[in-house]
């Protein structure tokens, strides 16, 4: 590993070198320093910018996905010039570009219970930047197994939150805020219920300075503190979080002994497998619409979604209310069911095929692929 700063990086580092507690001896720790990165989404993005700025020496990308145009608004790694190309690239080469100096190691593949001890191994950090809830639980079990801190983060729209896990400097973990996974469905991503482009930026910023402190043992990392963002209000909040005894995994008698567990096997994103559920695709529902449809269409997503747009002719349902309605729909009616996408329509099939309903079908691919066709 380096031992020491060029003329370059004296110059380009000197603002940092002014500061008490980092200085030269600092850098140079930060120049030795790795993280790795779960994502080069929305967190992901202005954390690697910020901490290839500041002069960490390795950054470890994983992101196995390409630029989509709806990355752009948020994403601030990638550009109009990569819509299609792999993540990793675009991001390498706007990191190269911030700062010559860094290793980047590109992995273009998922972050797997198969996969995730071996690569997170050679990192001194982990940075949360993932999507979905069964890979949130698999870099906590991850990070705890190698004894690494993990820096957290998520986003919903207009808030935002942050923390870091670590039980072996005396934290709780991701499994004593979140003991169980949330059911399929029961929570939309931000690919359905959306997010402020602007809210990631902070909540990501958020993440770097963490891993910065960590690095340089500056201040105290927010063990046990989690740091809540409210754009809307210009707000930030703290709740204690407390390591609990009875958690399954850094608890008193812990039970879960290694990364595969059913949480982190779980599927990252809330689509049934086809055999549990009848699907069918938009173009076929136009079809029926045009059509003596006699059954009933169901959306739902929330109100603020469809006024945006809907398909005509639906009732508007949202998920977290369609077990209060149930006794006024149809059983002896075909009951067609639309979401976004597809994730929050499929849970409502399960819903409704486990409280009696017989015909009831999933539109694949939601309204998305409804407006797609136009």
């Amino acid at each position: 590993m380096p031992s020491g700063l060029s003329k370059e990086e004296l110059l380009r580092y000197s603002r940092h070198l002014l500061i008490p507690g980092v200085g030269v001896e600092g850098q140079l720790r930060l120049k030795n320093a790795s993280v790795l990165m779960i994502g080069t989404g929305g967190l992901g993005c202005p954390a690697a910018l910020y901490l290839a700025a500041a002069g960490v020496g390795r950054l470890g990308l994983i992101d196995p996905d390409t630029v989509d145009v709806s990355n752009l608004q948020r994403q601030i790694l990638h550009g109009e010039s990569w819509i299609g190309k792999p993540k990793l690239d675009s991001a390498e080469n706007r990191l190269r570009e911030i700062n010559p100096h860094l290793r980047i190691d590109l992995h273009s593949v998922r972050f797997t219970p198969e996969n995730a001890l071996d690569l997170a191994e050679d990192y001194d950090v982990i940075l949360d930047g993932c999507d979905n809830f069964p890979t949130r639980f698999l870099t906590n079990d991850t990070a705890f197994f190698l004894k690494k801190p993990l820096i957290y983060g998520a986003i919903h729209r207009f808030e935002g939150q942050s923390t870091v896990f670590a039980p072996h400097m005396g934290g709780p973990c991701y499994r004593c805020l979140l003991p169980d996974l949330p059911p399929p469905g029961s929570v939309p991503s931000c690919n359905e219920a959306g997010v402020l482009g602007v809210l990631p930026g902070v909540i990501g910023s958020l993440q770097a300075m963490e891993a910065i402190k960590l690095i340089l043992g500056l201040g105290k990392p927010p063990l046990g503190k989690l740091t809540v963002y409210d754009a809307l209000n210009s707000s930030f909040r703290t709740i204690s979080l407390r390591r609990d005894p009875g958690c399954r995994l850094c608890g008193d008698t812990p039970e879960i002994t290694g990364v595969s567990n059913p949480e982190t096997l779980a599927p990252a994103y809330c689509d049934l497998p086809d055999d549990q559920m009848e699907t069918i695709t938009t173009s076929e529902l136009r079809t029926r619409l045009g059509g003596d449809f006699q059954g009933l269409l169901i959306d739902v997503r929330e109100p603020d979604e469809h006024a945006v747009a809907s398909i005509p002719g639906a009732r508007l349902i949202p998920l977290g209310t369609l077990q209060d309605h149930l006794s006024e729909l149809p059983k002896d009616r075909e009951i067609l069911i639309h979401c976004k996408a597809g994730g929050r329509s499929a849970r409502a099939v399960t819903l409704l095929l486990a409280n009696g309903f017989t015909d009831v079908k999933n539109v694949g691919g939601g309204i998305d692929a409804w407006l797609g066709e136009e």
